[in-house]
Formats: C-alpha cells, sequence, structure tokens
C-alpha cells in the first residue's frame, strides 16, 4: 500500500464529498468543499491517496496563527491504518512552517477513537460545546494543541 498524502486540488472536489456522505450524519456538499479549495484562503486541504483513489481527507483554516481543524474522514475500509494520523501530520506541520502557534478543533464526545489520535497528536481537551452537532444533539469536546 503506497499511501500518498498532497494537497488537495479541484480534481478531488468530488471523491472529498463522496467521503464526507460516507462518514458524516450533515456531510459538507460539494459546493462547500469547490469553496473552500478554489476561494478560501485561510483554508489547507490534503488528501491521502492510494493507488490513484482518494481514500481520506482532512481540512484546516489557518487565521492568523491559530490553525482550527475543520475535517478529518478516512473511508471506512482504509481505517486503522494510521491515514487519519498522516494527514493531520502534514497539516501541523505544513501549516506551523506557515506561522501557526496554536491548533484548534472539535469533537463528537462519544468518538474515542478520533480523541484518542488527537492526544496522540498532542491536542489537550479544554471544554465542551453544548448539543454542537445537530444531527442529534450531541455534545462536542474542544481540543487545543499549542506549539
Amino acid at each position: 500500500m503506497d499511501l500518498i498524502i498532497r494537497q488537495a486540488e479541484e480534481k478531488d472536489i468530488k471523491p472529498m464529498a463522496e467521503i464526507d456522505k460516507i462518514c458524516f450524519s450533515v456531510p459538507w456538499s460539494e459546493k462547500s468543499f469547490s469553496e473552500e479549495i478554489k476561494n478560501n484562503r485561510l483554508a489547507f486541504y490534503v488528501v491521502a491517496e492510494i493507488d490513484d483513489k482518494i481514500v481520506g481527507y482532512a481540512g484546516l483554516w489557518l487565521v492568523d496563527v491559530e490553525g482550527h481543524i475543520t475535517n478529518v474522514a478516512v473511508r471506512p475500509e482504509f481505517r486503522r491504518k494510521r491515514i487519519a494520523e498522516a494527514l493531520i501530520s502534514v497539516l501541523l506541520d505544513h501549516t506551523k512552517k506557515n506561522g501557526a502557534l496554536s491548533y484548534t478543533l472539535e469533537v463528537r464526545a462519544s468518538n474515542e477513537a478520533a480523541i484518542s489520535l488527537y492526544v496522540k497528536l498532542g491536542f489537550k481537551p479544554a471544554g465542551i460545546r453544548k448539543a454542537y452537532y445537530e444531527d442529534n444533539g450531541e455534545d462536542a469536546i474542544i481540543m487545543w494543541r499549542i506549539e
């Protein structure tokens, strides 16, 4: 398995939206991804590619010196292969070189696998957003990593 992590391009919009539909109960639309990749100058997205197939992606907004991770998604059949870790590591490495001093994200309180990964990558729980997720009213844990 040759994993390639690269910056997302316009051609990746459709596969990214397809992954979102599989992974999330309230997925982003192709239009949302298009806006992010083509027009949002604060956004940086990467994709994971295996055998010319997009199997995951991650995104971040760099606002001044703060990186806000927006999305991390990996196709279910490719999970537990350290792809999400690789995606996030590339986001962090790239944006740190571009001035990021801290990072934040929200994660479902029930998503133990994601929370564990974020802790492994140096994030710490810092608060709760009550009823953050619109599909079921679940709380989000706010996590931070300070460089």
